[in-house]
């Protein structure tokens, strides 16, 4: 018992964002404190904090105190999506839907994406299933729907 009071008051010193709460990283975030509010972010998704590296994915695709960089910004949103993170999710289909950072769009995984974005509860991602829909053709639409039943009952089990 000693031992482990000894440890956890030593990680409380050794390392003050070991106990940073999402909140307030975001709240750094939100003021340009961006180099400060990666950092606490890194911690966190260190520690498999989905939301904190869907937010690491933001600040790379914006740019927000790191250069743009669409191919780290796609992995850290995939990441996050892999845990079902909505946002992430969203995110990923918006980079498959118009291409950005990749040889050409793919329409079937945007729908993947944006399905499971939707079914995970992002608001956004059944307009975006709206807009891009009329761009596939059915074969397009019928492979993306075989995806999407894949990776349902492995992330969604209980949806």
């Amino acid at each position: 018992m000693g031992h482990a009071l000894t440890l956890a008051a030593f990680l409380a010193v050794a390392s003050p964002v070991f106990a940073a709460d999402l909140e307030d990283a975001r709240d750094l975030m939100e003021a340009g404190e961006f180099v400060a509010a990666r950092e606490m972010f890194e911690v966190l998704a260190r520690s498999g904090n989905a939301d904190a590296e869907e937010l690491i994915g933001v600040m790379y695709a914006l740019g927000l105190g790191v250069e743009r960089d669409d191919e780290r910004a796609f992995e850290w949103y995939l990441r996050a999506s892999m845990k079902g993170h909505p946002g992430a999710q969203s995110g990923i289909g918006w980079y498959y839907e118009i291409g950005r950072g990749m040889p050409t769009p793919d329409l079937v995984r945007a729908y993947l994406w944006y399905a499971l974005s939707a079914i995970g509860g992002d608001v956004d991602a059944p307009d975006s299933l709206e807009e891009l829909t009329p761009r596939m053709t059915a074969d397009e639409r019928a492979r993306a729907q075989v995806l999407v039943d894949d990776y349902r009952v492995w992330m969604y089990p209980f949806r």
